[in-house]
């Protein structure tokens, strides 16, 4: 199944959609995809310093996992095809002018925009001014 590429009915189309709850980012050095599954991730990205996870703030606090940052996820109900070209760039933008950080996922059919809990709703009005 082959996702939209076309800019204009990418921003039409992308209906983001807040999350329920809240998220961090840890990195554990000398592990593997798989371990820590009692943690619950959302996402695993392998760095040279580590394998860093997104889990939920419940299971970080439960297992006394130290944090800098708490999110929320907006998911953009359009299927993106993972070549589509300046989604990313539209909508990370508008966010930056609403001095709103994210960090971005891409997953096979949708993006993931990770934003700090207390900009999530400001964010999400933002995103939904790029569809009009």
């Amino acid at each position: 199944m082959t996702g939209e590429s076309d800019l204009g009915k990418l921003l039409a189309y992308m209906s983001p959609v807040l999350i329920d709850g809240e998220y961090i980012f840890c990195s554990f050095e000398n592990i593997r995809h798989g371990d820590y599954t009692n943690l619950e991730p959302i996402a695993t990205v392998k760095e040279t310093e580590g394998l860093t996870l997104v889990i939920p703030k419940s299971k970080a606090d439960e297992h006394e996992i130290n944090y800098e940052s708490v999110f929320r996820c907006i998911t953009l109900n359009v299927h993106s095809s993972l070549d589509a070209v300046g989604l990313t760039a539209a909508f990370s933008s508008k966010l930056a002018e609403s001095g709103i950080s994210t960090n971005v996922m891409a997953g096979y059919f949708h993006d993931h925009i990770f934003v700090q809990s207390g900009h999530a709703e400001k964010a999400i009005a933002a995103i939904r001014e790029l569809t009009r």
